[in-house]
């Protein structure tokens, strides 16, 4: 009621009718957006249309580490934004864990003069933190991070124009964070396989979009194995269909303790699986493919069930950009090379590129 009062009140200053509306233009867009990148660009495009602050940011609250981190800060140089990826505050800690912690604003004119102040960032990016007015950010009566702006310029006419509209815009950005995290949970469940736990087909149309438009942009590399179990039916006939899912479970698993958190793991269908390697060129990922099929023929399957079956499979290897000039050429190509490991005996090893090389 304060803020619809002071907004109203608000209207006889200059632009302060055109700011309302950009805030309101804006709502429109936040609450229809489902990924945080767009969802940070949104906010960034406009901000300073409804607010006249150079130095402000949003961090969001991680529950199960009980830490805030960065979404977005502006006003700051790349080096100190670089700096700050890998900042974790914890709740309770400065003013933004004060805020996170308590659900309440805090205005403070005098940054370096209040103990409740947190000089780590400021000695660590470089940056003079003068004074801060730090928001909650509330979802389902919950808060899920804050929104800070600093060292403003004339304090008191800034805290009777603008923290109302301040207040409106922390409300449709929380709004938009939760969205976008409820959809993420909702979108990643329909990324993962039944059975394996891994990643579906669904997945690899989603992620490659976004792999081959970064090898493009930065000119990296990305790696694409395609495996498949060799004489995978003879269990099947010998041991029934649901031996069989287990065997691939199990396999899956062999496969996924050797991946890195960069690296995903897709249950391509039947007994076919597909590995993405982001920033690997076909040398590292030849050398991975040999440790993995190592593994995977050394370990006996089943055990828990009183058997001890060993399996093999077939491999095939495509690398972006050397081996192909988009998405569906290097699935091609490394679904090329795995019939062709097939052909020479199963059990093998075949990079795409080598068939290139032959007549």
């Amino acid at each position: 009621m304060e803020d619809k009062e002071a907004i109203i009140k608000g209207l006889t200053h200059p632009n302060q009718l055109h700011r309302l509306l950009v805030c309101f233009e804006l709502s429109k867009v936040l609450v229809t957006t489902f990924d945080m990148e767009s969802l940070v660009k949104a906010v960034v495009a406009r901000f300073n249309e409804i607010i006249p602050a150079s130095n402000w940011s949003i961090l969001l609250l991680d529950p199960d580490a009980n830490e805030l981190h960065f979404l977005v800060a502006v006003g700051l140089t790349e080096d100190q934004i670089s700096k700050l990826q890998h900042i974790r505050i914890k709740v309770g800690q400065g003013i933004a864990g004060l805020v996170a912690q308590k659900g309440e604003p805090i205005f403070i004119r005098n940054a370096q003069e209040d103990s409740r102040f947190y000089p780590g960032i400021d000695k660590l990016t470089g940056f003079t933190t003068r004074s801060i007015i730090c928001l909650p950010l509330f979802a389902s009566r919950k808060v899920i991070g804050v929104l800070e702006v600093v060292n403003i310029e004339n304090e008191n006419f800034f805290l009777q124009t603008y923290l109302p509209l301040l207040n409106i815009l922390a409300d449709y950005i929380a709004i938009a964070v939760d969205n976008v995290r409820n959809f993420q949970k909702i979108q990643a469940k329909s990324f993962i396989d039944d059975l394996t736990g891994f990643y579906n087909t669904r997945y690899l149309t989603w992620i490659l979009d976004r792999l081959v438009t970064q090898v493009v942009n930065s000119g990296s590399k990305l790696s694409v194995v395609f495996l498949d179990l060799d004489n995978f039916k003879q269990v099947v006939d010998h041991h029934g269909h649901l031996l069989g899912s287990k065997v691939l479970q199990e396999v899956s698993q062999v496969i996924g303790r050797m991946l890195s958190p960069q690296e995903s793991l897709i249950r391509y269908g039947g007994d076919e699986f597909i590995i993405l390697m982001p920033h690997k060129g076909k040398e590292e990922a030849y050398d991975f493919v040999c440790s993995l099929r190592r593994a995977v023929n050394q370990t006996c399957y089943l055990t828990t069930e009183g058997l001890n079956i060993t399996l093999t499979a077939s491999y095939g290897i495509a690398t972006l950009p050397d081996d192909a000039h988009d998405q569906a050429e290097l699935l091609e190509l490394a679904d090329t090379a795995l019939f062709s490991s097939k052909d020479r005996g199963k059990d093998q090893i075949v990079i795409g590129s080598d068939l290139k090389k032959e007549p």
